[in-house]
């Protein structure tokens, strides 16, 4: 995952970050939508809902904005949303999984293999690549959180199964059913995480050059900007010249 994180930061210097962060305000918005009409709408009753929560907040959502996106569930007129993964490979062989929420699945599909076949990629049958990767929960920590020894024992207090720390801070992984009671263990010994959701952690990566990133990055890109996908995962990983040279 740690290509991700890199190519996180390459967009936001980019300048891509107020477009990025409008499009994800409404990502989120979505979620906490769906989650709130499929259970509970009171987060202390609904997992799901809870964790959309904790993950709208850790990225600055206003209060009003998930209080807004709570009562839009609770309505008559509240949009349908069907959940869809589609799975596929990108430039270079890289794995791609993408999780869209739509109200018009031959919209979605037609743009999403309409993406894949215009950058280089191929999408797959559902179950094509998800072979490849583990659903798990994933709790992110800066590094003022604690040293690695303080996370790790919190960590192992909390039941989750393994942490990655490093000097951009803690990654905690845990089964993806105990995310929610994981998460909350965590807050209380290391309190609020930067981030807090479901992924889809590969269990191998494909090393990229330079010319395969560039092109894989511009799949990936338009991936995330159709207002209909939610998350985009890929298997990639590449040398810290090749980041280098991608954020030069």
């Amino acid at each position: 995952m740690a290509g991700h994180s890199k190519w996180a930061n390459i967009q936001h210097r980019k300048g891509r970050q107020d477009a990025a962060r409008s499009k994800l305000f409404s990502k989120l918005s979505k979620e906490i939508t769906v989650a709130a009409k499929m259970g509970d709408p009171d987060p202390e009753k609904n997992p799901r809902l809870r964790l959309a929560v904790k993950e709208a907040k850790a990225n600055s959502v206003p209060k009003e904005v998930i209080e807004r996106a709570i009562k839009k569930s609770q309505g008559g007129d509240a949009d349908s949303y069907e959940e869809i993964r589609y799975e596929g490979y990108g430039p270079g062989g890289v794995a791609v999984i993408v999780e869209a929420m739509t109200d018009n699945r031959n919209r979605t599909a037609s743009n999403v293999r309409s993406l894949f076949t215009k950058h280089g990629g191929n999408l797959g049958e559902t179950g094509s690549v998800g072979f490849m990767f583990d659903r798990m929960g994933q709790v992110v920590y800066p590094a003022s959180a604690g040293d690695a020894d303080t996370v790790m024992e919190a960590a192992i207090e909390a039941g989750a199964s393994d942490v990655e720390s490093g000097e951009d801070g803690h990654v905690i992984w845990c089964d993806f059913t105990d995310l929610a009671e994981v998460s909350t263990a965590l807050e209380d010994s290391l309190g609020e995480a930067e981030s807090t959701r479901l992924v889809w952690k590969p269990q191998t990566t494909t090393e990229l050059d330079l010319d395969g990133m560039q092109k894989l990055m511009k799949l990936l890109d338009a991936l995330e900007d159709d207002d209909d996908v939610q998350t985009v995962t890929a298997n990639f990983e590449a040398s810290d010249a090749v980041f280098d040279q991608l954020s030069a």
